[in-house]
């Protein structure tokens, strides 16, 4: 007469051991999350616009960028590098320190681009600097960001109707106006 305890014992041995056996392997194993992870974080080439040395237009330079997820890092990403200036013949249009605080975009394409105070405190220059300023900074937005069709440039949470005195920014800007 057979034992029914002793399969059964021996059925859950075997149990137990194929569980052990697949929880030492599923660590080796990539998971489909875990591609989608790594394949998620790469870098991408950036436009960026600087001033001209001369002082009279801009010039583009390509960036390689860390891919930013949402677009509050991207576009912080993006100005952060035109804070950083060029790296090669051009220079640095956007007042030190211009740093982003906010950025909303709706669905119609404008975006509400919240600066640092800096921004504003920093400027110093007449109407070709400011010129090159928002230039600078609408041109990289629609570069970068081509759902972005207008651009709303606030400093400090409180709307501003100039940088320097000669270039209106009480309204959003078009994009196209600028490229």
């Amino acid at each position: 007469m057979k034992r029914p305890w002793i399969v059964g014992l021996a059925l859950i041995v075997l149990a137990w051991g194929a569980w052990q056996w697949s929880r030492r392997a599923a660590p080796r194993a990539v998971t489909p999350g875990a591609a989608v992870d790594s394949v998620g974080s790469g870098v991408k080439s950036a436009r960026l616009y600087f001033a001209a040395p001369s002082g009279d237009s801009l010039i583009g330079e390509s960036r390689e960028m860390v891919e930013a997820v949402g677009l509050h890092e991207r576009v912080a990403a993006l100005v952060s590098e035109l804070d950083r200036g060029p790296r090669g013949g051009g220079v640095a249009a956007l007042p030190a320190g211009t740093a982003v605080l906010h950025v909303y975009l709706n669905d119609r394409g404008l975006m509400t681009l919240d600066l640092s105070g800096a921004f504003r405190r920093g400027f110093r220059g007449g109407s070709s600097a400011e010129y090159l300023a928002i230039a600078s900074l609408v041109r990289t937005i629609g570069a970068n960001l081509p759902d972005v069709r207008r651009l709303h440039i606030v400093c400090a949470g409180r709307p501003i109707a100039t940088l320097g005195g000669h270039l209106p920014l009480d309204q959003p800007l078009d994009v196209a106006d600028w490229l």
